[in-house]
């Protein structure tokens, strides 16, 4: 392999896109096996059917072995996958019920349908503390409003997933909680001390650190107490410093760089670079296949350029590949898929608060 085409291998899989249908286009298929991605992030847009998932989740996965296959299956309102997958109530929902117990058999029963159809990665638990009433994006998609009930069921969440072979992602990394603004549309500012930070929004973080979560995701919101110039996502100072403070050595993934907070003020190549810069592992590009290879060409670009940042670009591959191996979700056979979404074995385990049409 020549220099040019590992550099381009090392800096493509730091890269995770998305896709329109239902089927693997031809453009990503080639990106995959030209290890210009690491995989793919797919949506309720990909999904008609669980056949259909796994198949196409067979395809992804014969382009590029043991890939990073993601979707967002948190429960309530954020699941991509609907019936006859189990679901689930929001995560303060399951926490209002007291039983870490049962959130944990949840979550593993959660991880044994997405692994039945190949997904590798879930992105999910939600670990941000919901401290502000008026916060328009976490709500009920945290497990609650003070860091220990974040804590004890976020680990839940994150063992029952990952004893089912996926990587579990906590998520957003320094903490999305106390935000006014969705980082969607624009760029969220969190004004609190760093005693406070490190007190209630990094609590969770730091005990999923511990519990072994596999990957954390990053927050695109402003925390002047640490940095008060970027956003976490592209931020040194916590994407490496505050990362290594919590104890947390696996693969840090940014959020998607197509969401307003980022898009509005950077462009997806510049965005890319400075985020791997600061600590990130992998980069989200759920926005055109173009924008993607605007990414790609970013990143191998910098790092013809700089030896320091083709050494990051090595580090953060080497802990990409560690979670890919880390993966074993693989899709089973249709009949297999079947027997598991028809049979009473899955659901009894989510039973109890489980909402089904």
């Amino acid at each position: 392999m020549s220099t040019a085409t590992a550099l381009a291998s090392t800096c493509g899989q730091l890269v995770l896109g998305s896709f329109s249908g239902s089927i693997l286009p031809d453009p990503y298929a080639r990106a995959l096996r030209e290890q210009r991605r690491s995989g793919a992030v797919l949506f309720a847009s990909n999904v008609e059917s669980p056949y259909q998932l796994a198949a196409l989740a067979r395809d992804v996965h014969a382009a590029c072995p043991a890939p990073l296959l993601a979707v967002d299956q948190e429960g309530g309102r954020v699941a991509r996958l609907r019936a006859p997958f189990v679901r689930v109530p929001a995560m303060r929902a399951v926490a209002a019920g007291g039983d870490v117990a049962m959130a944990e058999r949840i979550a593993r029963v959660v991880g044994i349908e997405l692994a039945a159809v190949g997904f590798t990665m879930n992105l999910a638990p939600v670990l941000d503390v919901h401290t502000r009433a008026d916060n328009p994006v976490i709500g009920d998609r945290a497990f609650g409003d003070d860091p220990e009930t974040c804590v004890r069921f976020g680990r839940a969440w994150i063992r029952g997933l990952q004893s089912a072979g996926l990587l579990a992602t906590a998520k957003h990394f320094p903490g999305h909680g106390d935000t006014s603004k969705d980082s969607h549309f624009d760029l969220p500012v969190v004004e609190q001390p760093l005693e406070r930070l490190d007190r209630v929004e990094l609590a969770p973080f730091r005990a999923a650190a511990s519990a072994g979560v596999a990957a954390m995701m990053t927050a695109h919101v402003v925390y002047p107490a640490i940095d008060p110039e970027r956003p976490a996502t592209l931020s040194p100072a916590i994407c490496t410093h505050l990362r290594e403070h919590i104890g947390f050595d696996g693969m840090l993934v940014s959020d998607d760089l197509e969401m307003q907070a980022i898009s509005a003020r950077w462009s997806t190549g510049d965005a890319a670079v400075l985020a791997v810069a600061a600590g990130c592992d992998a980069v989200l590009v759920c926005g055109t296949y173009d924008k993607q290879e605007a990414a790609v060409d970013a990143l191998i670009g910098e790092a013809e350029r700089s030896a320091a940042f083709r050494a990051r670009c090595q580090q953060a591959l080497a802990r990409v590949l560690e979670a890919r191996g880390r993966a074993t979700a693989r899709p089973l056979g249709d009949d297999a898929i079947g027997s598991l979404l028809d049979g009473a074995e899955s659901r009894a385990g989510a039973a109890p608060i489980a909402i089904d049409p």
